[in-house]
């Protein structure tokens, strides 16, 4: 799995009794280096996690050739890709367990929660099952022979989310607007060695969950961040890397280990306000405040 990631999967891994093996990230796309996931296979080795962050999609092809030469399974982590694609298929269509979350920040949402697919029945069923308390079928009620979770999705919930779905489209031209308007308008940055999100690759078109910047520097990237709270206009930073997590410092994962790409993300990287219900005026707001903080600073 990506050593730059949300925390989620890693704990996922830990609280299952397995150990993250963890692989640096891509510069450019700032999700999990495919190169270097071969290297880090080994007898032991069940699957891999591939994360997809920020709007562009992990490097899937490779991913799977690796899983088919070695019998592994693959976790996709589609939680920030509603709507993506990879090679014009759907992310969240290559796992053989694929996830999304519903979280408040995402292109659907229910407030909280998620959604898990797979197309294999036995699978599906396991899933319903540990989602329910694993409630065993055919026993008798509220006897329980392993551990669940209570994790149903309430249909209101359900409800919320499928009304959104209707205006997914609308809502992805939305973002990857704001997201074009944000590249033009804030090109002048590269100047400055700051590095602004790829808009496109080989295999997809960026859709922009959120519009991220790398500054040259912690230094600077905390400079900026003060001045824009000054102004009112909020931010949040990059995700932190697993190997540096105090939680997994504490039980002695990832001893010496270093990812240094994925690293330098973790310290300089944040993103701007690009929800989708911000209007023109709100984004020329940004841009003309972090065009006034480079004139002044840098």
């Amino acid at each position: 799995m990506p050593a730059f990631t949300i925390v989620s999967p890693a704990f996922s891994v830990v609280r299952a009794g397995g150990v993250p093996v963890l692989v640096d990230s891509d510069p450019l796309t700032w999700n999990m280096n495919v190169a270097q996931i071969e290297a880090r296979i080994t007898k032991k080795t069940k699957a891999i996690i591939a994360v997809h962050l920020y709007g562009l999609p992990a490097d899937i092809d490779p991913i799977i050739a690796l899983a088919t030469k070695y019998n592994l399974f693959i976790i996709e982590d589609a939680a920030e890709m509603i709507g993506q694609t990879y090679k014009n298929k759907k992310c969240g269509s290559f796992g053989h367990l694929s996830v999304f979350s519903f979280y408040a920040n995402k292109h659907i949402t229910t407030g909280e929660g998620g959604m898990l697919l797979c197309d294999d029945k036995r699978l599906a069923d396991r899933c319903r099952k540990l989602r329910n308390l694993a409630f065993e079928p055919g026993e008798r009620r509220f006897l329980h022979f392993e551990t669940g979770w209570n994790y149903r999705m309430t249909n209101l919930q359900a409800a919320v989310g499928v009304a959104q779905l209707e205006r997914i489209n609308e809502c992805l031209v939305k973002k990857k607007a704001i997201g074009k308007y944000y590249t033009e308008q804030l090109s002048f940055l590269t100047r400055y060695k700051y590095q602004l999100p790829l808009p496109v690759t080989s295999y997809a078109e960026n859709i922009y969950w959120v519009f991220g910047i790398i500054a040259p520097s912690e230094m600077k990237l905390q400079q900026l961040l003060v001045y824009l709270s000054a102004k009112g206009i909020g931010t949040r930073p990059f995700f932190w890397c697993m190997h540096e997590q105090p939680v997994f410092k504490k039980i002695g994962l990832f001893e010496n280990e270093r990812y240094p790409v994925s690293e330098k993300l973790a310290r300089n990287g944040f993103y701007l306000p690009s929800g989708a219900g911000l209007e023109e005026n709100d984004l020329k707001f940004v841009i003309t405040t972090v065009a006034e903080y480079i004139k002044t600073n840098e």
